[in-house]
């Protein structure tokens, strides 16, 4: 089976003080788990920059609105929400009223367990959650990447059961109630 060859998503971070606080995405919508992978590679990566999560592990929503003063191209946002852990820790269900496409988390260097021990590596998981009893599965990707940007660790998914790990699993219980 051939990929058709589309458009690339176009991603652009956002900054607040310095600190990463999102992203915004342009011209198109990541189709599958392998372009919501790349998207997430790019995150990864500049959470792998020092200081830009300084409050640890933190959650994204992704948005389908845009702000009116967004560039016309512009189709979505991926927004930090807050701490996955820490002094003021999101509340499980937190999303379940209003279901987002995807959640993702970044974990900065020293609070990942890098499967290369050698590298000092962020990480994240992004999810989409799927609504099995229509046959709609849950879908993830999952990175790791050192300072220079260096993937460590890449890997998508489909048929994804969130309790088979520990960010999956975070992130599903941030999403019911």
């Amino acid at each position: 089976m051939t990929h058709r060859q589309l458009p690339p998503v176009e991603v652009a971070p956002l900054h607040d003080g310095g600190y990463l606080s999102g992203f915004l995405l342009l011209d198109r919508w990541p189709e599958d788990a392998v372009e919501w992978a790349r998207f997430l590679v790019l995150a990864v990566q500049m959470a792998a920059v020092p200081g830009m999560l300084p409050h640890g592990s933190t959650v994204y929503r992704v948005i389908e609105e845009v702000p009116e003063e967004g560039p016309e191209q512009a189709i979505g946002l991926v927004l930090a929400e807050g701490q996955l852990l820490g002094d003021h820790p999101l509340a499980p269900g937190q999303f379940a009223e209003h279901l987002p496409p995807a959640l993702a988390v970044l974990h900065p260097p020293g609070s990942t367990l890098s499967s290369l021990p050698e590298y000092e590596t962020a990480s994240g998981c992004i999810l989409l959650p799927g609504v099995p009893d229509l046959g709609l599965d849950h879908r993830a990707a999952w990175v790791e990447a050192d300072r220079e940007g260096t993937i460590t660790r890449l890997a998508a998914k489909s048929s994804v059961d969130p309790q088979g790990d520990a960010d999956t699993a975070a992130l599903s219980l941030l999403l019911v109630a």
